[in-house]
C-alpha cells in the first residue's frame, strides 16, 4: 500500500493523487525575483506553450523573452548542463507566458501563427497585448521547465517574417504520421526540444491536433526511443560490463551496461528532504522495468523521468551501434529542492554516456565499483532489481 508520503513521489505535482486539486508543494515555492512588466510586450518568442488544464479547451500562447541576453539557450536545455539552480531559475524567470484559450483542434489564424512561431528557425519577434498586466509568479514542475510571469492575451501577432528550416517546412507540410515526422526531424539533426514544441502545437501528423506541452515532452521521448530501439535490438551486444556516471543539480546517475539483449531497468531513489520526499522518514526506491520487447503499460511510478532516462540510454547505444542490458541508478539528494523539469534527467544520462565509462570483465567487478558511489546500500537495489537477480553464464565468467 502506498503511504501518504509516497504519493508525492508518484504524483510529482501532476496527477492530483492527494485529491486537493493543486500541488501544495509547488504552490509553496516563491521566486525571489520581481520583474516589472507592462501590459504590452514586444520581443522575441523562442517557443509556444500549450497548457493541459481544461483539455480539450486549453490555454495556448507564445513565450516571450523579457531579456534577450540568453535568447539562444533560454528554451534549449541541451545547453544547460552545468548551470546551477540560480542561473537556470533566473534565466527562465525572464520568460513570459501568454495565454489564450482555444480548442486543441482549432485551425484559427491564432493557432496557425503559433504553429509558425514554434517551427521558426530562430526566435521571432512578436507583439502582444494583454487583458491585464502580467502577474509575476514562477511556475515549477517535475516535467515542464520553469516559467516566469503570465497573462491572458488580448491580441497577438508576429512582428516579422517567420523563417522556417527547410526540413521542418517539408515534413510539416507532408501527410505523414506524427511518429514518422518526429523521427525524420530527429534523424536530420533537429534539436529534440524543438521537435517537442513543433509536435505540441499540432504541426506534425495528419490530425494536426495540439498536444499539451507536458504530455508532448514524454510523448516525444517515447516516440524517438521506440523508433531507435528498432535499430538497437538488431545490433550486437556489448562484450563487457560498463559503468557511466553523471551528477548535476543534486541528482546522481550511475549507468550499468551488461552483455545481452536489450533490457532496461530504471531506479529512482529519493532521499528524505528532497523536493518530492519532504515527508519521508527514509530513502524511498522506485523501480520500473521493461523487457526486450518493451513495455505494455505506461511507467506510472516514474512517469516522464522514466522515458527521459530511457531515451538517453537508447541514444547512447544507437550511436555505439550496440545493445545491452541496462540498469540506471538515480539518487536524488536533499539539495534537489526545486523541480526544474524532466530535461535534467535526460541531460544527466546523456552526459554520463558522453563522459565515457569504466569497463570490467565481470558483473561482480562492476557492482563492487558502483557500491561506494551509491549513498544507499547496493543490497537495497538488488532486493528490488529484476535485471540483476537474473543468473547468466557471462555474468560470472572469470569470477
Amino acid at each position: 500500500m502506498v503511504s501518504t508520503a509516497q504519493l508525492c513521489l508518484y504524483c510529482k505535482g501532476s496527477r492530483n493523487l492527494c485529491g486537493l486539486g493543486y500541488c501544495p508543494l509547488l504552490k509553496s515555492i516563491k521566486a525571489s525575483k520581481e520583474i516589472n512588466i507592462r501590459q504590452e510586450f514586444f520581443g522575441p518568442s523562442p517557443s509556444v506553450f500549450v497548457g493541459r488544464i481544461g483539455y480539450p479547451n486549453v490555454f495556448v500562447g507564445p513565450m516571450g523573452a523579457i531579456e534577450t541576453e540568453n535568447i539562444d539557450i533560454i528554451d534549449n536545455p541541451s545547453e544547460w548542463f552545468g548551470m546551477n539552480y540560480e542561473k537556470i531559475i533566473e534565466m527562465r524567470s525572464f520568460l513570459l507566458r501568454s495565454k489564450y484559450k482555444v480548442d486543441v483542434h482549432s485551425s484559427s489564424k491564432f493557432t496557425e501563427e503559433n504553429k509558425l512561431l514554434a517551427m521558426a528557425k530562430k526566435p521571432t519577434d512578436v507583439e502582444m497585448k494583454f487583458k491585464t498586466k502580467p502577474s509575476y509568479h514562477m511556475k515549477f514542475s517535475e516535467i515542464v521547465r520553469p516559467m516566469g510571469p503570465s497573462a491572458t492575451l488580448k491580441e497577438m501577432k508576429p512582428a516579422e517574417n517567420i523563417k522556417i528550416q527547410r526540413i521542418v517546412e517539408k515534413v510539416t507540410g507532408d501527410e505523414i504520421k506524427a511518429n514518422d515526422s518526429a523521427l525524420i526531424l530527429y534523424e536530420k539533426g533537429v534539436n529534440l526540444y524543438k521537435i517537442t514544441n513543433i509536435f505540441s502545437v499540432g504541426a506534425l501528423g495528419i490530425d494536426k491536433k495540439m498536444v499539451p506541452t507536458r504530455w508532448s515532452i514524454t510523448a516525444i521521448d517515447d516516440i524517438i526511443g521506440k523508433n531507435l530501439l528498432n535499430y538497437v535490438r538488431e545490433y550486437p551486444s556489448v562484450n563487457d560490463f560498463r559503468v557511466y556516471e553523471s551528477i548535476f543539480l543534486n541528482n546522481k546517475f550511475l549507468v550499468l551496461m551488461m552483455p545481452g539483449n536489450w533490457e532496461f531497468e530504471n531506479f529512482e531513489a529519493w532521499a528524505p528532504g528532497s523536493f518530492w520526499s519532504q515527508n519521508l522518514k527514509k530513502t524511498e526506491i522506485i523501480e520500473e522495468y521493461e523487457p526486450f520487447k518493451g513495455r505494455t503499460k505506461y511507467a506510472d511510478k516514474q512517469a516522464g523521468g522514466y522515458y527521459a532516462s530511457r531515451l538517453g540510454i537508447i541514444e547512447g547505444l544507437y550511436n555505439m551501434k550496440r545493445q545491452a542490458r541496462v540498469v540506471v541508478f538515480r539518487e536524488v539528494y536533499e539539495g534537489y529542492m526545486v523541480p526544474v523539469g524532466v530535461w535534467q534527467v535526460r541531460e544527466n544520462v546523456r552526459n554520463a554516456i558522453k563522459s565515457g565509462c569504466e569497463k570490467f570483465s565481470t558483473l561482480k567487478e562492476a557492482l563492487e565499483y558502483i557500491r561506494p558511489k551509491l549513498r544507499i546500500s547496493l543490497e537495497e537495489y538488488l532486493k528490488k532489481s529484476k535485471t540483476l537477480k537474473q543468473k547468466r553464464l557471462e555474468d560470472f565468467i572469470k569470477q
